[in-house]
């Protein structure tokens, strides 16, 4: 099977792809991880890809594309997008580069959430470095404040989670990533489900759409 996870900042989607991931046993890919890795790497991608996202930009498409055409090279079996397409260009890419490998999207979820609520789960976002685990201090929250429950390092927040580029990348999102949901709605594959509700309802409303 293969996914696409849509929706803005803090609707959820990562936490939902990975979980459908597990369930399916297919590739949970979030392009956001792949692009901190480059980062913490400091490859040419990396260095580019990071002073966009610092402003709460939208990395530029060919180096999504470039890297997206690479991801799949190494992905024959099924696979979840978290976080890619953002931008219209970037769907029609990975449509080319999936008719290419003989293959097409299933299904595109799409999670919905009031800006309040999004805001407030940004705020509260961290992570470890270390070992790459995620918190919210809201909903998710380390067993002790600022610690990572794994390795016992001090949490980070990230460049980007920040008041003022949040609502920038919100901004951003609506502007440039909506064109993403029409495309795959003209195509009759977007399922649109409440990101708001609690995580385990998400979680079966998600199961039901891709059944």
């Amino acid at each position: 099977m293969h996914l696409v996870f849509l929706g803005p900042p803090g609707s959820g989607k990562g936490t939902q792809a990975k979980a459908l991931a597990d369930k399916l046993k297919i590739a949970h890919i979030s392009t956001g991880d792949v692009l901190r890795n480059e980062i913490k790497m400091a490859t040419e991608l990396g260095l580019l890809a990071k002073s966009f996202m610092d402003m709460g930009e939208l990395v530029p498409d060919d180096l999504m594309l470039k890297m997206i055409k690479d991801i799949l090279q190494k992905k024959p079996d099924g696979f979840i997008f978290d976080g890619f397409p953002r931008t219209a260009a970037q769907a029609e890419g990975l449509e080319n580069l999936l008719n290419e490998l003989g293959k097409q999207i299933d299904a595109v979820i799409y999670l919905t959430a009031k800006d309040e609520d999004l805001l407030k789960r940004l705020q509260g976002r961290y992570y470890c470095a270390d070992c790459d685990l995620d918190y919210n201090i809201n909903t998710r929250p380390p067993k002790m404040a600022g610690i990572c429950d794994s390795c016992g390092e001090k949490l980070r927040q990230r460049s980007d989670d920040t008041d003022e580029v949040i609502l920038h990348r919100l901004d951003v999102y609506r502007e440039r990533t909506k064109p993403v949901e029409e495309f795959y709605r003209l195509r009759g594959l977007l399922k649109e489900i409440d990101g708001s509700q609690p995580p385990d309802r998400v979680t079966s409303l998600v199961m039901g759409a891709v059944g």
